[in-house]
């Protein structure tokens, strides 16, 4: 596989501490420093100190100040729009997607063909044969396709789960890369762009890629749980056992070249064609339209315990002349354990070292 892809960070400092007004003598000596010449009496509810002014932020409702490392879930960068802090922000309840299948099918747009939907409630013992061709072998190191738990209530939860998620943060559901007006068209996606080129995904691979695509398409959906923890936000689990190579799911979402995001405050895109041309390098932007992939958190990779935690690669490949970033499963899962793939590939870019 190639190397790990990398989630694209940048920070505006728009909602973070304002200055303060001169108060005091102008030839006085500014013990504060210039990064926090601001509100000198305001200091994070967390650890009570008033220092990194510029990652210092105001609620929107009670102005109580907050690093974003000490938030829980940490954030990055400053969030767009309004913003309130823990306290305030628990007076909204979140509400879960209703448990009812009509609901669900139209909102993930599956195939609602009689003998589909048939399969989808009542066969629920019935085992699925996989052609000879996607049977992967370990030692030639063939991707596997996700194994969709085999109760239909159980997968129409897992589907509420994420669309609970999606919705309690605007985005519509999008298992495909999106190409809007007035951003990136599909032409700019080319794997040759890439900077010391771009590893071809396998014939095989390509395969098992397209059979999960089809098989989310008639609802046959990956194990997976999404959960929200008030330390990490909305986090992904495993449903059941996964094993190791599994492909858990393509990273999805708008596609802009990333000269137009430098100054977007948004937490969760992710590279998709580093070029050595840096004016066509393009970035997936999720925060409109997303998939599972957006929910998957990633580990502080500046400590052992951090990195034990990682269960996932994100790795980028060719596939038919286009770039594409998959995560794959690199060792056994067990049911109930959260998901985890390390933001850095080998920019290193990524501020980390605050993650749970």
């Amino acid at each position: 596989m190639s190397p790990s892809t990398t989630k694209t960070n940048t920070r505006l400092g728009r909602r973070t501490r304002a200055p303060k007004p001169l108060s005091r003598h102008p030839f006085e000596d500014d013990d504060t420093g210039s990064s926090d010449g601001c509100y000198g009496d305001v200091r994070c509810e967390k650890c009570g100190s008033g220092d990194s002014g510029d990652e210092l932020l105001l609620c929107d409702k009670c102005d109580r100040g907050y690093h974003l490392f000490c938030l829980r879930p940490v954030l990055v960068s400053v969030p767009k729009g309004s913003w309130f802090c823990p306290p305030c922000a628990k007076r909204k309840q979140l509400k879960s997607f209703p448990l009812v299948q009509t609901k669900i099918i139209d909102f993930f747009r599956i195939q609602t063909t009689k003998e589909t939907s048939q399969k989808l409630i009542h066969d629920t013992h019935k085992k699925r044969k996989r052609s000879s061709s996607l049977v992967v072998s370990k030692k030639k190191r063939k991707l596997l396709p996700f194994n969709p738990s085999e109760d239909p209530i159980m997968r129409l939860k897992q589907m509420a789960s994420l669309a609970t998620a999606l919705t309690a943060t605007g985005a519509e559901f999008s298992n495909e890369l999106t190409y809007m007006p007035g951003m990136v068209q599909r032409f700019a996606n080319r794997a040759a762009f890439e900077q010391g080129g771009m590893q071809v995904l396998p014939k095989e691979d390509v395969e098992t890629l397209n059979l999960c695509k089809r098989m989310m398409e008639r609802g046959e959906w990956p194990p997976l749980m999404v959960v929200f923890d008030p330390q990490e936000g909305f986090t992904v689990e495993a449903d059941r056992f996964i094993k190791d190579l599994t492909l858990i799911t393509e990273y999805t979402g708008d596609v802009d070249y990333l000269k137009n995001r430098e100054h977007d405050d948004g937490d969760s895109m992710m590279t998709l064609l580093s070029a050595s041309n840096s004016s066509r390098s393009l970035v997936i932007c999720p925060d409109k339209r997303a998939n599972i992939a957006r929910f998957i958190n990633g580990i502080n990779n500046h400590t052992p315990e951090g990195k034990k935690k990682q269960n996932l690669k994100c790795v980028r490949f060719d596939v038919d002349g286009e770039c594409r970033v998959l995560l794959v499963a690199n060792r056994d899962i067990s049911k109930g354990e959260r998901l985890y793939y390390d933001y850095n590939g080998h920019e290193h870019e990524y501020p980390t070292e605050h993650f749970v």
